[in-house]
């Protein structure tokens, strides 16, 4: 459902935009995504220079891991079931961070020293969450029907809801659990909520798309081996429909005023952009021109 040529897109190099299918005859109000949405949420000064501005953001090793763990994970069930194990999937990590690196060069610049260990001991690091997963699941006996699965729905609002599911199981029956791994830790209870939006966002993408309330979804979290797991109703999407609705008008508003208010907090210090946030005596950039909507579909949130 790609945006129309009257509807402006910012990001349309993004894998979303690559993979989307044509929308003929709507007025496509924009798109959104779960890590954009959660991006104004926790502060519109840092969507703005994310998806506006386009500002360029260093890598790190947290993200890099998470992005070498995920093609790890999604690569395992490329091989049959018996050869998922945690020795295969061990071996898998430096293949899997050539390829993470093919694909974006700025990760050359992360590990500049090879004499120190940090590469080696960064991997080790990767090895060690990889590690963890076995302890959750049995890869041996999952066959997902989807890994990294673009999905997207066009609202009555015409807001398109867009990202990509880590994995999609489908039982036997019929019923769909969706699953997102995370590298980090399981969230406090304060953060748990903002942590299930993203996976209510594709359980109502789902609805709407295949007309069946996905029958759990489940957080895997790496970092600390716990699995959140919930189970959706139509209320709970219905809510999420009103609440993705409700950021994206909070963003064409933010839009029209040009004001992208700061909203400083504990994860200020983890901002690549903090030197231009005025709450820390910066200044920011110059809006550059909007002639239309706001397109922010590309969900890449490796955590």
């Amino acid at each position: 459902m790609s945006v129309p040529a009257n509807s402006v897109a910012f990001m349309s190099t993004s894998p979303a935009d690559a993979q989307s299918t044509p929308v003929d005859g709507v007025n496509v109000l924009g798109s959104l995504s779960p890590s954009r949405a959660s991006d104004f949420t926790s502060c519109p000064l840092l969507y703005r220079f994310r998806t506006i501005d386009r500002l360029p953001e260093p890598p790190s090793e947290a993200a890099a891991r998470g992005t070498v763990v995920h093609k790890v994970l999604e690569d395992l069930f490329d091989l049959p079931a018996p050869d998922r194990t945690p020795r295969q999937a061990r071996s898998m990590v430096e293949q899997a961070w050539e390829d993470v690196r093919s694909l974006d060069p700025s990760l050359a610049t992360l590990f500049t020293s090879e004499a120190d260990g940090a590469e080696e001991g960064w991997l080790d690091s990767c090895r060690q969450v990889l590690r963890r997963y076995f302890d959750l699941e049995d890869p041996r006996r999952l066959e997902p029907a989807e890994r990294e699965h673009y999905v997207e729905a066009l609202l009555d609002s015409k807001l398109l809801l867009r990202g990509f599911i880590d994995r999609v199981d489908v039982a036997a029956d019929g019923r769909i659990r969706v699953v997102d791994y995370k590298s980090g830790r399981v969230p406090s209870e304060a953060y748990e909520a903002k942590a299930l939006f993203q996976l209510k966002f594709y359980a109502l993408v789902i609805w709407r798309t295949r007309g069946v309330v996905p029958a759990m979804l489940q957080l895997i979290y790496l970092g600390s081996g716990d699995i959140l797991r919930y189970v959706p109703d139509e209320a709970d999407l219905l809510a999420t429909e009103r609440k993705a609705e409700a950021i994206w008008r909070a963003i064409r508003l933010a839009q029209e005023t040009g004001e992208w208010l700061p909203n400083p907090g504990k994860l200020c210090d983890w901002c690549a952009h903090k030197s231009l946030c005025p709450s820390f005596g910066g200044t920011p950039p110059p809006l550059p021109a909007i002639p239309g909507p706001v397109s922010a579909g590309d969900d890449v949130d490796l955590d």
